[in-house]
C-alpha cells in the first residue's frame, strides 16, 4: 500500500478495535462485521463504477461517505455501516487499495471475534497448520489456486477438508481468502496466520525440527528468541526427520541452521 492508504487503514483499524472494545457483545458484533465487510467487497467487485467512486479522492469526504451510506444502509448492521462510512471518509491512494483495506478490516474483525473468545492463538496455529497441509497436498493446492475455477466450488472443496477440524473463525477466514487470492493459497493462508500473531503483538519464528517440540521446549525456545530479538515471538513449528537432529529457525530474513544435516553439509564443504 502507498502511504496515504496505510495511514487510512491504520486509522480505521484503530477505530474498529476501539468500537469493538466498547461494544456490549463484541464476539457477535465482530463476527457479523467481518462477514458483512466481505459481502461489501463482493458488491464493489461487481460494480466498477461504485468501486471507483467510493474511493475517489477528487470527491469530498462527505460525498464518499454519503454514497456508501445510500448504497449499504439497511443492508448491513449499523456497526458495519458506521465503520464503512469512517473508511470512506479517509483518503486512499487507489480504489484497489480501498478494497484491500476493507478485506483486511474484515479479517481483523473475525480475528478480534476469536480474540474475544480466547481463541486467537488457536486460530493462528490452525491457519499455519493449514498452510503446511496445503504444502504437502499438491493436487488440492493446485485446484485451490486455479484462477479459472469457480470460486464457490473452490470454497466448497476447502470447506469439506476443514469440516469439524478447526474453529469457525479459522474456517471463515480460510474460505474467504481462497475466494480472494492475492498470491497463492499457501502464502495467503500463512500471511493470515502471521496477521493473527501480529494482533497478539508477536513476530513469527518458523521452526523446522527433526522431532516434534513439546510445550516446554516451545516456550523455552520462544523465551530465548525473545531475548535475542527483543520482541515477543510466536513459534510456528513443523517436523522434518531429514534434518537428523536439531532445528532450523527463520525469523524474517534471518536463518539459523542448527540442524545435524546442516552441520554435516558445512563439514563436507569445509573438507572439499
Amino acid at each position: 500500500m502507498h502511504a496515504a492508504s496505510r495511514d487510512a487503514l491504520a486509522y480505521v483499524s484503530e477505530y474498529l478495535d476501539k468500537s469493538l472494545y466498547e461494544s456490549g457483545n463484541a464476539v457477535a458484533v465482530a463476527a457479523q462485521t467481518g462477514s458483512e465487510l466481505f459481502s461489501i467487497v463482493d458488491t464493489l467487485d461487481g460494480d466498477r463504477t461504485l468501486r471507483i467512486a467510493v474511493a475517489d479522492s477528487a470527491l469530498k469526504s462527505e460525498q464518499r461517505s454519503g454514497l456508501v451510506s445510500a448504497v449499504f444502509a439497511g443492508k448491513v448492521s449499523q456497526f458495519t455501516l458506521e465503520l464503512l462510512i469512517v473508511a470512506a471518509r479517509q483518503v486512499w491512494s487507489t480504489p484497489r487499495e480501498f478494497r484491500a483495506g476493507l478485506v483486511e478490516l474484515g479479517r481483523r474483525a473475525l480475528l478480534r471475534s476469536a480474540d474475544k473468545q480466547g481463541q486467537l492463538m488457536q486460530v493462528e496455529e490452525e491457519l499455519f497448520q493449514l498452510s503446511r497441509l496445503l504444502d504437502k497436498e499438491a493436487q488440492l493446492t493446485l485446484r485451490l489456486d486455479d484462477r479459472s475455477a469457480d470460486r464457490a466450488a473452490k470454497r466448497d472443496l476447502l470447506a469439506k477438508v476443514l469440516y469439524g477440524k478447526v474453529t469457525a473463525v479459522t474456517e471463515a477466514l480460510a474460505l474467504q481468502v481462497i475466494g480472494r487470492p492475492e498470491n497463492n493459497a499457501i502464502d495467503d493462508i500463512d500471511a493470515l496466520s502471521k496477521f493473527a500473531a501480529s494482533l497478539r503483538d508477536c513476530e513469527v519464528a518458523y521452526v523446522v525440527s527433526a522431532a516434534p517440540l513439546n510445550d516446554t521446549q516451545n516456550q523455552a525456545l520462544a523465551t530465548k528468541l525473545e531475548r535475542i530479538y527483543g520482541r515477543a515471538m510466536s513459534i510456528h513449528s513443523e517436523v522434518d526427520p531429514s534434518l537428523l537432529g536439531g532445528m532450523v529457525i527463520r525469523v524474517g530474513d534471518e536463518l539459523i541452521d542448527g540442524s545435524t544435516s546442516g552441520k554435516l553439509e558445512r563439514l563436507r564443504a569445509n573438507l572439499v
